[in-house]
């Protein structure tokens, strides 16, 4: 079963899909969003400060996905962007949600929605992204797995 978040996720990627396509208003495409079948089962708000966030900071997020990436951003799939662009949101705005949350959840949305091998592509450039824009929880997490323990 889908938990709130991870429905929240799946709307925002359609969301964004239409936004990198179409460039409508995100008014017009959370209104639209909104009319889908499952979307009363999503945490609305949390969609709504995905949707908003990554294309309120598009510019910021795709800065710092750039060197992590092997092409530019804008020859990535649709998919494959909109999915990065929800994870580097929640990079920036949801430090809450632990880095190797955002990981796996932007994984099971290529595996859902995005071609062949876009997993490994997203899990391999969120890694390095997850370093950049969340490193002082990465080498916390890097050094408690490295650290052995009493027993």
């Amino acid at each position: 079963m889908k938990s709130a978040r991870h429905r929240s996720r799946e709307f925002a990627l359609q969301g964004l899909y239409q936004w990198l396509l179409a460039h409508n208003s995100t008014t017009a495409i959370a209104q639209d969003i909104a009319q889908f079948r499952g979307f009363d089962k999503c945490d609305a708000l949390y969609f709504r400060d995905l949707l908003d966030g990554a294309i309120h900071d598009a510019g910021s997020i795709e800065n710092h996905l750039a060197p992590c990436l092997d092409r530019p951003v804008d020859r990535l799939s649709p998919i494959e962007r909109a999915i990065l662009m929800i994870a580097g949101c929640e990079f920036l705005r949801h430090p809450e949600v632990p880095y190797r949350v955002v990981i796996n959840e932007a994984v099971e949305l290529a595996k859902s929605f995005g071609g062949t091998d876009g997993h490994k592509y997203v899990n391999g450039v969120l890694d390095k992204l997850a370093a950049k824009m969340r490193s002082t929880e990465v080498s916390e997490m890097h050094e408690a797995r490295q650290t052995p323990t009493a027993g």
